[in-house]
């Protein structure tokens, strides 16, 4: 099935990009903008992308279903956004420290 028609990317080729970043860390948060940069692609309209987060969820939940996953390998999303946030945080005020001191 053809799910983006900007980009002529089909379910297939959707599905087979998150299993291959599931297969490098399957606990990670994967969403449209990783897979598309993934297959050195981006959205154009986007009007694929709710289709595209069907396609995570349902493709995530089969992979880990087939695999077994035990409870005890959940890792806490929301520490780790946290953590992410804070990363992130933490380099746009360092930024703007370098921006005001070379001014």
């Amino acid at each position: 099935m053809l799910v983006c028609s900007c980009n002529y990317i089909t379910d297939q080729d959707i599905r087979g990009v998150i299993t291959e970043l599931l297969d490098e860390d399957c606990w990670q948060l994967i969403v449209p903008a990783k897979v598309y940069h993934a297959m050195s692609k981006r959205g154009r309209c986007c009007g694929c992308f709710p289709t595209v987060v069907d396609l995570i969820v349902s493709t995530t939940e089969a992979y880990h279903a087939a695999r077994n996953s035990d409870g005890v390998e959940v890792i806490d999303f929301i520490e780790r956004l946290k953590r992410f946030h804070q990363e992130q945080k933490t380099a746009i005020l360092d930024r703007r420290q370098r921006t005001v001191s070379a001014a």
